[in-house]
C-alpha cells in the first residue's frame, strides 16, 4: 500500500536555519499542509513544502523569554490564519499568519517572462512562491500550571494542573460573548464518567474532520469527548461512529475509555498520544512502553473495543522502541506513521507493518551516516498526497537533535481510486511517475522469480505535474495499455502503445476543474468526474484526439458532486454526495459516445456517511445478465460496498408496492481493498477477495452468500456481524494484484539497504508472489466437492508450477492428518474432515503429475507421516516400478530414495533396482540423473559395494573385480 522509495532527502542540518546555534523541537504543519513550521526555543520559521524553503521567521527577544518562558510547543488553528504557541512559563503566544498574494518572493525561471535562463522544475515548484508573514498578536497569561493547549476557530482551549480543570478563551479581538469563556474542573460532579477524578488533563488532541478530542489523563488513560455545545452541558464521552463532515450528538452517562485492557499508572501502559481516523473510524494509541494499538470508534452498543496491538518483526527490534513520541494517519486514512524514541514504522489500517527502522542492519561509517531519523523520531507528518513523510530525527550517534528529513514514498493507485474489476496489473503511484506491473504478461516463470523486472516506469510530465502536484487520481485501463492521471487541477493521459502523453494545449481549460470523484477507462474513453464552475459533471474524452473543452465527447451534469466512479461491463454506477447511486449505459453511436441514465436509487437511511464509502461495484443474476433488460439491473443487483472499512453486501429486496429496498450483510471489518472477479475460471466466478491487513479473506460465489442479514438502516454498517470467508490466504507481504489465470497472487515488501561506503540508507520494494490454487482446492476436498475440485483444477494444469501447487496442498492435507489422527488418540473431539487425505489422494490420481506431487511432498515431511500417506497412495515399490515402466525416471529417482529410507530395499534390491534406474538413465542421456544416482549409492554404501554392485548390474564396469585382480597379477 504505502512503501519508502529511493532515499531521504535532508531538508536541514543542526542547528537549524536561520538562527545558528537553536534546535527544531516539533514540527506542525497546517491544515491544507501547503506549509509547516519549525519551532526551536526561541523562535518560529513558516516552511513551503514545495519547493522546500522558510519564507518566514519570528523570532523572540530576548526579554520575552525570560519573562514568557522559552517555547515548548506549538498548534495551528483549524483555519490556518494563527499559531498558538506554548512556553514553560505557562504562557500563550498568539501568532498571526497574513498571506500576501500579491507579494512573490520567487518565481520559477521557466515561467518567469524575463527569464535568461531556461529550466525544468520539480513536481509543484512551477508555482510562485507567494510571501508569508508571521506577526506577534500577543501574549496570553494563564493562572495555573498550563499543560496542553488546543486551539479551535473561535476560540483556545487548554488544560491546567492547578486546579485541575479544561478551560476555554476566546480569540484576541472576538466580540465580547461570554459564552467563549468556560471553565471545567476535573471532579466527579462535571466529570463522573472519569475512572479517577484526582487527575489532569495531560494532552488535548482535537480532530477536525470529526469534532472529536482525545484527551490524555495523568494516570496514562485516553478518552474520546466531545463537548455539547446545545445543551451547554460539560464534556461527555462520544458514543457512536461518525462521518466526515458531522457528529451525530447523543445522550450517554457511562464511561468511553479508550483501552485495550485497563490503563493503570504502570508505565509501559501509559497513553501518550492518540491519533483519530475519521475514514476507517478507528483510533490509535501510542504508550511510554512504546506498544501501539488500533480500536475501533466506540459505540452504544460496544462502548470499550478490543483493540489490535499493532506488531513490529522482533529482529530489528532488539534494544526496544522506546516511548511512542508522535502518530499520524495519513489524509486517506490507510497508514499510520509512528515515531519512537529509537526508530519509526509505518503500518496499513488493518495492522500490517509495511516499513519501520531502528538503527541500521549492517555496520556504517558512524562519522559520515547522515540518516539519523532511523535512530530515532521526535515528531513527524504526511506531506500533500501522503507521498512524503516529514520526520524530525531525534538525537542519534555523533548527531545532533533537530535534523530534518523528508521519507518519499510510493503508494498504490487504490488508495485514491479503487477498481475492484482490475486485478491483473498492479498500479502504485510515485511523487514523478506511476510504476505498471507487467508480469502478467510474461512467462510463468518470470512471474514467481523476484529477480524478474517486472515494473515499468512512466515518468508523469514535467510541465503538467510542476504546476499540478500533488497527483489526486491515477486510472489504468483494463488491458494495462492506457494511463490517466489527474492532479491539483486538470488531467493527462498516456498510451503505453504510442509512448505519448497527451495534455491540454489550452492552460486555461485545464486550470478551469478540477477531477473530482474518479477517472475510469472504457476501451479508448476516458471517464472523467470533474468540478466545474460550482458544477459536478461527467465528461468523456477520447483517447485519440487532442485534449480540449472542443473535443470532449459527451457531458452528463449531476445536482450533486461525485464521491466515486465504478465501471462494471458497460454499466457506469455513479455515487454522489447526495447518497444516491445513478446507473448509465454506456453507448456508443455512429459519430461519438454517450452515457444513457437507466435509473437511480437512494440510500438514505442505508448509508449514514457518503463521504465514507471507499468502493463501490454490483454483481449481477446470471438469469439478468443472458435474458434481462439491462434498464432492470439496478433492481435486481447486489451492490458492494466498503463504507468506513467495513465491506458490505446490499441486497435487493422488493416490498408489496414493488419498491427496491435492500438487506445488509456485513461480510468483514477493517478490509483495506477488495477484488471481484466476475467472469472466471471455474469456482472464481463471481468472486469477492478482500485483504485485511493479514491475509486474503475469499468469498466464493457472493451472489448467494448465506448470512447473517440486517435491516438496511443508517446505523447498520456499525453493527458487530460478519458472514465467514470460504478461504483465508495468510500472506508474509502485501498484496497489490491477483493474477486470475496464473494462480497467483502479487505483492511487494520493503527492504532497507545499508553499506559502509554510504551515508544514507537505500530503500526499495522487492515484488513477491504467492500461489492461491493451493487454498481453494483444499476448500473443495474439505467439503467433499471433488467434481469441483477437479473442474477448477482442469483451468491450471497447463501452468509449470501446476505440480509444486498440489504439492503444497498435499502436504497441508498430510499435516492436518497427522495432527486430527493425535487429537482423536488424545480423545479431543476434532472438526477435521477424517476422509481429506483419502480425499486428496483420489483427487491427484485425475492428473499426470500425481506420482511426482505425492514423492515430492514425502520429501518435505517427517518420515513418522509417511506409513499413513503411503498407506492411502499405495506401496511406494509398486509406485517405483510405475514410475520406471512410463519412463518417469525423475520420479523413480525419488522412490528410489524413498524406498531406502523406509528400509524397504536389502543389498540386492539396492543394487538391482538402482542398476536398472541408471541403465535406463544412459539410454535417455540424462546424466544429471546418473550423478545423482551414483551420488545416493555411495551415501547408502559407504563401503563402495553397492556403487560396484550397481555399475557392474548396469554393464557400465563389467567384471570389476576380475579385471582388477588380473591387473593385479
Amino acid at each position: 500500500m504505502y512503501f519508502p522509495s529511493s532515499a531521504a532527502r535532508q531538508l536541514s542540518t543542526a542547528p537549524a536555519l536561520p538562527v545558528p546555534g537553536e534546535h527544531v523541537i516539533c514540527l506542525s504543519p497546517s491544515p491544507r499542509r501547503s506549509l509547516f513550521c519549525t519551532l526551536t526555543k526561541g523562535g518560529l520559521s513558516a516552511w513551503r513544502v514545495r519547493p522546500s524553503a522558510i519564507v518566514a521567521h519570528l523570532s523572540r527577544t530576548p526579554a520575552s523569554l525570560v519573562e514568557h518562558g522559552e517555547n515548548a510547543s506549538m498548534s495551528w488553528s483549524p483555519n490556518g490564519r494563527r499559531i498558538v504557541i506554548q512556553t514553560t512559563r505557562s504562557y500563550l503566544v498568539l501568532v498571526t499568519v497574513e498571506f500576501n498574494p500579491d507579494e512573490i518572493l520567487y518565481q520559477s525561471p521557466s515561467l518567469a517572462p524575463s527569464a535568461q535562463r531556461h529550466f525544468l522544475s520539480g513536481p509543484g515548484e512551477a508555482l510562485p512562491l507567494h510571501a508569508i508573514g508571521l506577526h506577534l498578536e500577543g501574549v496570553v497569561r494563564l493562572e495555573g500550571t498550563l499543560l496542553s493547549v488546543s486551539p479551535h476557530n473561535d476560540c483556545i482551549l487548554f488544560s491546567t494542573q492547578g486546579p485541575p480543570s479544561v478551560q476555554r478563551i476566546p480569540w484576541p479581538g472576538t466580540p465580547d460573548d461570554r459564552d467563549h469563556y468556560a471553565t471545567w474542573l476535573l471532579n466527579e460532579d462535571e466529570f463522573p464518567w472519569l475512572e479517577d477524578a484526582d487527575v489532569t488533563v495531560s494532552r488535548i488532541i482535537y480532530s477536525r474532520s470529526t469534532g472529536f478530542e482525545a484527551w490524555i489523563t495523568s494516570d496514562g488513560r485516553a478518552y474520546l469527548v466531545q463537548l455539547y455545545e446545545d445543551d451547554n452541558e460539560p464534556y461527555r464521552p462520544s458514543e457512536s461512529s461518525v462521518d466526515d463532515q458531522a457528529y451525530q450528538k447523543r445522550r450517554r452517562q457511562d464511561p468511553c475509555e479508550l483501552k485495550a485492557g485497563e490503563y493503570s499508572y504502570v508505565e509501559p501502559r501509559r497513553a501518550m498520544t492518540t491519533a483519530i481516523n475519521a475514514r476507517f473510524s478507528v483510533i490509535a494509541t501510542g504508550t511510554y512502553g512504546g506498544v501501539v494499538e488500533v480500536a475501533n470508534f466506540p459505540t452504544e452498543d460496544n462502548p470499550l473495543p478490543k483493540a489490535e496491538i499493532l506488531q513490529i518483526p522482533s529482529m530489528y527490534t532488539r534494544d526496544g522502541t522506546g516511548l511512542v513520541r508522535a502518530m499520524e494517519w495519513s489524509s486517506d486514512g490507510y497508514v499510520l506513521a509512528v515515531g519512537w524514541e529509537k526508530g519509526w514504522a509505518v503500518w496499513s489500517v488493518g495492522g500490517r507493518c509495511l516499513a519501520w527502522g531502528f538503527g541500521v542492519e549492517y555496520e556504517v561509517d558512524e562519522e559520515r551516516y547522515q540518516d539519523s531519523f532511523m535512530y530515532g523520531v521526535t515528531d513527524l507528518f504526511w506531506g500533500p498526497g501522503n507521498f512524503e513523510l516529514f520526520v524530525l530525527a531525534a538525537t542519534s550517534p555523533n548527531k545532533a537533535d533537530g535534523q530534518l528529513f523528508v521519507i518519499p514514498f510510493a503508494k498504490s493507485a487504490s488508495t485514491g481510486q479503487h477498481s475492484p474489476d482490475n486485478t491483473q496489473y498492479a498500479f502504485l503511484q510515485m511523487d514523478d511517475r506511476v510504476l505498471v506491473y507487467r508480469g502478467a504478461d510474461q512467462p510463468d516463470m518470470s512471474v514467481i522469480n523476484p529477480e524478474s523486472d517486472v515494473w515499468q516506469h512512466i515518468k508523469i510530465p514535467q510541465a503538467y505535474l510542476s504546476a499540478n502536484w500533488p497527483i489526486r487520481y491515477s486510472a489504468l485501463s483494463a488491458d494495462g495499455r492506457l494511463i490517466a492521471i489527474a492532479g491539483r487541477r486538470g488531467l493527462v493521459h498516456y498510451s503505453t502503445t504510442s509512448g505519448r502523453w497527451k495534455m491540454f494545449s489550452d492552460d486555461l481549460q485545464e486550470q478551469a476543474f478540477v477531477v473530482k470523484g474518479g477517472l475510469l477507462w472504457f476501451h479508448h474513453v476516458l471517464i472523467a468526474a470533474v468540478d466545474v464552475a460550482n458544477t459536478s459533471q461527467i465528461r468523456l474524452y477520447s483517447r485519440d484526439m487532442e485534449l480540449s473543452n472542443q473535443n470532449v465527447l459527451h457531458r452528463e451534469i449531476l445536482s450533486s458532486p461525485v464521491i466515486i466512479l465504478s465501471l462494471v461491463d458497460n454499466s457506469l454506477l455513479v455515487y454522489t454526495a447526495d447518497n444516491t447511486l445513478y446507473h448509465y449505459l454506456i453507448i456508443p453511436t455512429a459519430e461519438t459516445i454517450k452515457l444513457h441514465l437507466c435509473g437511480s436509487i437512494s440510500f438514505s437511511g442505508v448509508i449514514a456517511a457518503p463521504g465514507a464509502v471507499r468502493l463501490l461495484s454490483w454483481m449481477i443474476p446470471s438469469a439478468q445478465k443472458q435474458l434481462g433488460d439491462p434498464i432492470e439491473d439496478l433492481a435486481v443487483a447486489t451492490v458492494l460496498m466498503i463504507v468506513g472499512g467495513k465491506l458490505v453486501l446490499l441486497k435487493p429486496r422488493r416490498s408489496g408496492d414493488a419498491e427496491v429496498k435492500y438487506d445488509m450483510q456485513i461480510l468483514a471489518d477493517r478490509i483495506e481493498f477488495c477484488w471481484l472477479h466476475l467472469r472466471g475460471i471455474g469456482t472464481l466466478e463471481n468472486s469477492l477477495w478482500g485483504y485485511d491487513g493479514q491475509g486474503i479473506r475469499l468469498w466464493l460465489n457472493a451472489l448467494n452468500i448465506e448470512g447473517p442479514a440486517a435491516p438496511a438502516t443508517a446505523d447498520a454498517v456499525a453493527l458487530p456481524q460478519s458472514v465467514k470467508e470460504s478461504v483465508n490466504i495468510p500472506l508474509e507481504f502485501y498484496p497489490l494484484s491477483v493474477l486470475m489465470d496464473k494462480g497467483i497472487i502479487i505483492g511487494v515488501e520493503y527492504e532497507a539497504a545499508t553499506r559502509a561506503s554510504l551515508s544514507f540508507t537505500m530503500f526499495r520494494q522487492v515484488t513477491s508472489s504467492h500461489l492461491f490454487l493451493n487454498h481453494v482446492l483444499l476448500f473443495h476436498l474439505e467439503n467433499r466437492q471433488l467434481k469441483e475440485a477437479i473442474l477448477f483444477s482442469s483451468h491450471y494444469q497447463h501452468l509449470v508450477f501446476f505440480a509444486h501447487a498440489l504439492e503444497m496442498m498435499l502436504h497441508t492435507v498430510v499435516e492436518a492428518d497427522a495432527s486430527a489422527n493425535h487429537d482423536r488418540r488424545s480423545g479431543e473431539e476434532t472438526a477435521r474432515n477424517p476422509e481429506l487425505l483419502p480425499d486428496t489422494v483420489d483427487f491427484l490420481d485425475h492428473f499426470d503429475v500425481a506420482l511426482d506431487v505425492v514423492v515430492g511432498c514425502a520429501r518435505k515431511i517427517e518420515m513418522t507421516r509417511w506409513p499413513r500417506l503411503f498407506d492411502i497412495v499405495g506401496n511406494p515399490k509398486q509406485l517405483f516400478e510405475l514410475c520406471l515402466s512410463s519412463n518417469r525416471l525423475k520420479t523413480a529417482g525419488s522412490f528410489l530414495l524413498v524406498l531406502h529410507n523406509l528400509d524397504q530395499l536389502d543389498a540386492d534390491g539396492l543394487n538391482g533396482d538402482a542398476a536398472r534406474l541408471l541403465k535406463s538413465a544412459i539410454t535417455a542421456q540424462d546424466w544429471q540423473l546418473c550423478r545423482e544416482i551414483l551420488r545416493f549409492l555411495h551415501f547408502a554404501d559407504e563401503t563402495g559395494a553397492a556403487l560396484r554392485g550397481a555399475l557392474t548390474e548396469a554393464q557400465i564396469i563389467p567384471l570389476l573385480n576380475g579385471a582388477v585382480n588380473g591387473k593385479s597379477s
